[in-house]
């Protein structure tokens, strides 16, 4: 026997490791050349190994990725235009080449914009609405002595209705 403890001796297995070892890879009647891996194979351009619902979401993503990508370009070449249009506009001697005719991309209607136009309309509206219950508020007496952010609020009102008529008779 050896002088160390059994558990720390190198040589000595218990009962369980020497039946896990002893006991063979595969079960009885099985062939080593049937349990050879198998290689996954790429169904419908899918990743291999995955669920129908796993794919729908990876597709869901790269949509929206490709959507995200494509809405930052289109905002890119809408702020170049801008620029590219203001400068035009400054400089009186520019040829009339340049002013001609916009590219084909401002052409179409942009929903993104319209959509960015009409939650700026609303918002806006919120604060006039906001500025004119604070206004309301004073008259009534609820508030004796407003804020100066109060104050600053009402004294932009002016300001927000000319940026709200600005936006409505752009759209």
């Amino acid at each position: 026997m050896c002088p160390r403890r059994r558990s720390q001796c190198a040589w000595y297995e218990n009962k369980y490791v020497k039946f896990f070892k002893s006991k063979p890879e595969l079960p009885p009647g099985l062939s080593p050349e049937a349990t050879a891996p198998v290689t996954p194979t790429r169904s419908e351009g899918g990743e291999p190994g995955l669920s129908k619902t796993a794919k729908r979401n990876l597709k869901r993503k790269e949509k929206r990725r490709q959507q995200q990508e494509k809405g930052e370009a289109e905002a890119l070449s809408r702020t170049l235009d801008k620029v590219s249009l203001g400068e035009t506009a400054q400089l009186p001697s520019a040829p009339q080449s340049c002013r001609a005719a916009p590219p084909a991309a401002s052409d179409q209607p942009d929903s993104a914009a319209t959509t960015e136009k009409a939650k700026k309309i609303k918002n806006l509206k919120k604060k006039l609405r906001q500025v004119e219950e604070l206004q309301q508020r004073i008259q009534a007496g609820d508030i004796s002595q407003p804020s100066k952010e109060q104050l600053e609020k009402l004294a932009r009102r002016r300001a927000l209705q000319e940026e709200l008529e600005d936006l409505e008779l752009g759209l």
